[in-house]
């Protein structure tokens, strides 16, 4: 057997010196350490030994076979390093350059006037509440003083998923949820995803907007144009001026549209603002009392005001953005400006 296991060394280590790539390697490993190599069967035909020589000749082929473990381990390190410094010459690497740092990502713009205008109301003691976006007819117009055959469902022509069921066409719903819950005072802000048939460069499908409701004994009038002078200032410049114009709103009387002062061309005239020298951002009025009828409301002991506004818009006059659906394309160019 010392015969068998000198020649195994000789033969081993003298073939291991040709080895060099991976698969010889591991194919030499079978060869003698495999299930049926030569070491193994050696190793196996240690129990037709005699005992007295059993124990030093086992020490023998386990030491052989540890040299030869050892050995193969270094012949594959060096096989792969090998394999490592062809590929870097390959494509010409160097590898001691310090790689590429992902991006870090930031904040849509969306989502930074968005977190802009609830901080805002956040300070003015308004609390933030959601709601579905698939909402029943009730809760998205009957609710809000809009029957079915209003006229004023016209400019919210949204996305029907059955007669009763639709996509959300204002956070307003929201409101209504919200004050069949709540009794007043009640002093709440609804931001989020809303719903409309339009798609050009100022509208599309699919927008956000912050809606905001305050209920209490003796609102006026007065007490809206001071919240929304404040929020005003605090998105574009304290010295911006600010005009209400009567307008029209179901769920609102009186009503009126916010104008700002033209961010584009400071009141002079131009084609952002079609030469008036303002720009509608919101609407808003006192809320109508059939819309606290509709919710239980004591229409003798409580007032109070809602308004509405579009993020994209606001977005789009903070930023000097000139068409909403770059909003939306994901292009990394844009993005990254904010």
């Amino acid at each position: 057997m010392k015969e068998d296991l000198r020649k195994i060394r000789e033969d081993c280590f003298k073939e291991l010196q040709d080895v060099t790539t991976e698969t010889k390697i591991y194919q030499f490993k079978s060869r003698y350490l495999g299930r049926n190599g030569s070491l193994t069967q050696v190793i196996k035909n240690l129990k037709n030994v005699p005992s007295d020589q059993r124990a030093s000749k086992g020490k023998l082929a386990n030491q052989l076979k540890k040299e030869l473990e050892e050995a193969i381990e270094d012949a594959l390190k060096k096989s792969r390093q090998i394999k490592k410094k062809q590929k870097v010459s390959k494509y010409d690497l160097d590898v001691t350059l310090p790689g590429r740092k992902l991006p870090l990502g930031s904040k849509h713009p969306i989502t930074l006037i968005t977190e802009n205008i609830m901080e805002v109301f956040l300070t003015l003691g308004f609390q933030v509440v959601e709601g579905p976006e698939v909402e029943l007819d009730f809760f998205n117009f009957e609710a809000l003083n809009m029957p079915k055959d209003h006229p004023a469902r016209d400019m919210h022509d949204t996305f029907y998923i059955s007669n009763e069921l639709l996509l959300r066409t204002h956070t307003s719903p929201v409101q209504i949820r919200t004050m069949q819950k709540t009794s007043p005072p009640l002093r709440i802000i609804c931001p989020g995803k809303v719903y409309r048939c339009d798609s050009d460069i100022s509208h599309t499908p699919m927008f956000h907007q912050v809606e905001g409701l305050m209920v209490d004994e003796d609102i006026s009038f007065g007490d809206l144009k001071g919240v929304l002078t404040i929020l005003i200032h605090q998105i574009f410049d304290e010295n911006t001026p600010i005009r209400f114009r009567p307008s029209f709103f179901p769920f609102t009387e009186p009503s009126a549209e916010v104008d700002i002062q033209c961010v584009m061309c400071n009141g002079k005239g131009c084609r952002v603002c079609s030469g008036t020298g303002w720009l509608e951002i919101l609407g808003c009025g006192m809320v109508n009392p059939a819309v606290f009828k509709n919710v239980g409301y004591d229409t003798e002991k409580v007032t109070g005001f809602a308004f509405g506004l579009g993020i994209e818009r606001i977005a789009m006059l903070k930023f000097g953005i000139n068409d909403i659906r770059l909003f939306f394309e994901n292009d990394f160019r844009f993005l990254t400006q904010f």
